[in-house]
């Protein structure tokens, strides 16, 4: 039987802007599940969110495996009956940090890595629960991004994040945005918005203690991109209710 509250599955939970959106969204009476890559750490990730009275639920999903995207939209169409928000958040960086500049000595291995898990992995979870989303009178989806995918200010003379020019990182997230605006437009004219959120620079592993954003700010776009109305933003690239060029 559908849930009465909606429901938010979010990959990468289990730590740093993932768990914050999922403390964030589970504060606005939403019911998590919690998606990590062991259920050790789904399981450790949720029960500090029932901790805090959030209803949530751990599910094995390394999203590179195509046995945990299965098993984990199995779960959510037993329990639940329907998904009404999906929040790619699981990503990695390029080998050497954001500020490691190599494009033609970027490797093979470092391409593939980078997009199996940025770009792959969520064209196929997203495959996975499109199903379950349609049957949600609001689906959402919202995908993580990076400003450093934008080519407009990747290009750009004098832009601020003109140095961080991790090849396979900010090419993934370009990718990713085609995602968003292909699919955006695909679903058009059903009940689901799709969405990039530039999450800021936020203090992650990735983003490092030097980044100007704590996580609880970090996750703030992807929950106000998870609630938007009706009326709300289709096929954009948002931080904290601006649009950014793609």
């Amino acid at each position: 039987m559908p849930s009465e509250k909606k429901v938010a599955l979010i990959s990468g939970a289990n730590r740093g802007i993932g768990f914050e959106t999922a403390r964030q969204l589970g504060q606005k009476g939403i019911t998590i599940v919690v998606g990590a890559r062991t259920q050790q750490a789904a399981k450790e990730a949720a029960d500090k969110l029932v901790a805090e009275n959030i209803e949530a639920y751990p599910v094995t999903l390394d999203v590179t495996k195509d046995e945990d995207r299965k098993a984990a939209a199995k779960f959510v169409a037993e329990k639940f009956g329907t998904l009404d928000i999906l929040v790619n958040n699981a990503g990695i960086g390029g080998e050497g940090g954001l500020l490691n500049a190599h494009t033609v000595s970027t490797t093979d291995g470092e391409l593939q890595n980078v997009f199996n898990t940025n770009l792959f992995s969520v064209v196929s979870i997203t495959r996975e629960f499109l199903p379950l989303l349609k049957k949600s009178p609001a689906g959402r989806v919202v995908n993580l991004s990076s400003i450093l995918g934008s080519l407009t200010l990747q290009a750009m003379p004098g832009s601020p994040i003109a140095p961080m020019k991790s090849f396979a990182y900010n090419a993934s997230k370009t990718a990713l945005n085609q995602l968003t605006v292909h699919l955006a437009d695909e679903l058009k004219a059903t009940n689901i918005k799709v969405n990039s959120a530039h999450p800021g620079w936020v203090k992650t592993e990735l983003g490092t203690q030097h980044a100007q954003l704590e996580i609880v700010d970090g996750a703030k776009t992807t929950v106000d991109l998870a609630l938007i109305g009706p009326d709300g933003p289709n096929g954009k690239f948002i931080h904290l209710g601006k649009e950014l060029p793609w």
